[in-house]
């Protein structure tokens, strides 16, 4: 903005014969500060609080910002981190207590006692092997090369000898450790099937669902939901730090332009008469000053 600053002073020499001849001067004061509206917003969204000091803001604004860009970061860091060796943990488990021959050897040998009224066979769920979904199972030697190097275990009804068969595996990929924990299809599986399965009610919103469980699947579930919460926090973290850079770049650009309305509104012509005191005269006035600030 720029500011001129206009000082006229008359003597007035009809006072007094010694106050001296007439003087006037003049001085302009250049004052020049441009704000570009758009350059806090970048700094901003590119480091939030940086746009807030651009803007020469109360410093707790800045630090506000920084504050928050910094502590995001590190929860991210550390929940993404934590998420990372929960996973690593619940598929240890899995692969521990998980296999296709406990599969397979419950479908053959289905578990015959009672748990509160119901059988094994009372669920269709656990009398085949295909259902709703499937795993993906990998072939190698000669069954891969009559049936393929990937085969769903639906296969498995017409050739069950193929879960104690070195030649084939089950591919452990995220589908794999989401279905083994979530669909009752896959309960033959744990390595307490046969001795610890049970069922129990699970209230939906309008309905009531079986869940078929055994120990080690409820310690799965358990170990996956811990895992997929603090996988959440992670995920509010990157949110908290996404949206810090635009309301960082908001506010620098509001303030930015508040800041240009005030001087905008300050602009005008403003006035000030005074009298120039001077000792060598009687009446102690030597002149008029008249500044004019625009």
């Amino acid at each position: 903005m720029l500011k001129y600053f206009l000082i006229f002073s008359f003597a007035l020499t009809f006072l007094s014969p010694l106050s001296g001849q007439d003087s006037t001067s003049v001085l302009v004061n250049d004052d020049v500060q441009i704000q570009y509206p758009g350059k806090p917003l970048i700094m901003s969204l590119v480091l939030p609080g940086a746009g807030q000091f651009y803007n020469k803001s109360p410093l707790w604004k800045t630090a506000s910002f920084l504050s928050v860009e910094i502590g995001s970061i590190l929860a991210w860091q550390y929940f993404d981190k934590k998420a990372e060796s929960l996973q690593d943990d619940y598929e240890y488990y899995a692969d521990q207590n998980w296999n296709i021959i406990n599969w397979v050897s419950n479908w053959n040998n289905q578990p015959t006692y009672e748990v509160d009224g119901k059988m094994w066979t009372n669920f269709g769920a656990l009398k085949n092997l295909s259902g709703t979904h499937a795993l993906m199972l990998y072939l190698t030697g000669t069954l891969a090369d009559e049936y393929g190097q990937f085969v769903s275990s639906d296969s498995l009804e017409a050739h069950p000898d193929w879960a104690f068969s070195v030649e084939v595996s089950v591919v452990k990929n995220l589908h794999y450790y989401e279905n083994i924990g979530k669909y009752d299809q896959f309960v033959g599986g744990w390595g307490d099937a046969s001795t610890a399965w049970y069922w129990e009610e699970k209230q939906l919103e309008d309905s009531t669902e079986i869940v078929i469980k055994t120990p080690m699947k409820a310690d799965y579930l358990n170990q996956r939901y811990v895992s997929n919460q603090v996988k959440t926090m992670a995920k509010y973290s990157i949110t908290t730090l996404l949206f810090n850079h635009v309301f960082s770049g908001l506010e620098a650009v509001l303030a930015s332009q508040k800041k240009a309305q005030k001087q905008q509104s300050s602009d005008k012509v403003e006035t000030d008469l005074s009298l120039i005191y001077n000792p060598i005269n009687r009446s102690g006035i030597g002149g008029v000053s008249l500044t004019l600030n625009f």
